[in-house]
């Protein structure tokens, strides 16, 4: 919402586009798909710049597929023709390139355990670029569209073009159990070797909690989680303390874990992550610097190799 500079009226540019492409398309649903906004929304925000107006802007029949113009809606729709695209394109490009920010989502365990050598590099091309982490695992999605966030790293798909995804790789999880308990089971006998031992695990809604909890209830076993904690890190250094046993990324395992034993689980499916990404900024320069550099330092090292389409 913007004040005219009269100040005896304020605009709204959510409204005013929607009408736009509303009258561009000569459709509800056209806007709607070029606004990734529903149906519903884009017939409410016409309807709420006719109240403000005071005027009818748009004639639709029950079920007509196709609207019209009003005398009123076709002289504003003039009025902004062609100016208003223009205007949006320069509006973009403008906030583009005054960002000297990037707003970055992940859960704990990569940032922890991956991200710091990406940071390294993408300060060593940008380093007037701060970076902006949050670390989350569940909310990620919504946090892109509400403009929470710039770009995200996650294991979950979202299927949301609002927020355009790109597979970097695909990593396995592990068994990690107190060395003090002795030798490693079998991959395929983990269920039956889990019946009875406490399980450290993530907070419900995670998805490896998810994965991890499918697995272990396998042939009608029913795993309970005695320790549940925020990320990889917590949970491995519960096990360490003796604990417990637990499920992580592979790659949360290190050569200078003395305390632990781990067992690589490749009966269960590869675990993807993926880049995603405000869908404005998809032709970003800092965006399309970022993704290359994690398919640069995760691809072939931390995850398996997995061929991924640029942006």
């Amino acid at each position: 919402m913007a004040k005219t500079r009269n100040g005896r009226g304020s605009i709204n540019l959510t409204l005013i586009q929607t009408f736009y492409e509303v009258g561009s398309h000569g459709s509800f649903s056209g806007a709607a798909r070029a606004l990734n906004i529903s149906y519903q929304s884009a017939a409410n925000h016409v309807r709420r710049l006719e109240q403000n107006l005071k005027a009818r802007l748009i004639e639709s029949e029950q079920g007509a597929k196709r609207i019209s113009l009003t005398p009123r809606g076709r002289a504003l729709f003039n009025l902004l023709h062609p100016e208003f695209d223009i205007m949006l394109e320069r509006l973009s490009k403008l906030l583009e390139n005054q960002r000297s920010a990037l707003r970055v989502g992940m859960p704990q365990a990569i940032f922890f355990y991956l991200f710091p050598q990406i940071l390294k590099t993408f300060r060593e091309r940008h380093p007037d670029m701060e970076i902006a982490a949050a670390e989350r695992d569940t909310v990620l999605a919504e946090m892109v569209k509400n403009g929470s966030l710039d770009v995200c790293l996650s294991e979950r798909h979202f299927g949301d073009p609002v927020v355009p995804q790109k597979l970097l790789g695909s990593y396995r999880l592990s068994l990690v159990y107190p060395r003090a308990w002795g030798a490693p089971p079998a991959p395929a006998d983990v269920p039956q070797w889990s019946a009875g031992r406490a399980f450290v695990t993530y907070e419900p809604g995670q998805t490896l909690r998810n994965l991890a909890l499918d697995f272990l209830g396998r042939d009608g076993a029913a795993a309970q989680p005695a320790i549940s904690t925020s990320g990889s890190s917590s949970v491995k250094r519960c096990v360490e303390a003796g604990l417990g046993f637990a499920i992580i990324p592979s790659w949360c395992v290190r050569e200078e874990d003395q305390g632990v034993t781990s067992v690589k689980l490749t009966n269960l499916p590869a675990v993807g992550v993926y880049f995603g990404n405000a869908e404005f900024l998809q032709n970003h320069p800092a965006v399309r610097e970022l993704f290359e550099v994690c398919r640069e330092e995760l691809v072939g090292r931390e995850l398996d190799e997995t061929v991924a389409d640029p942006l």
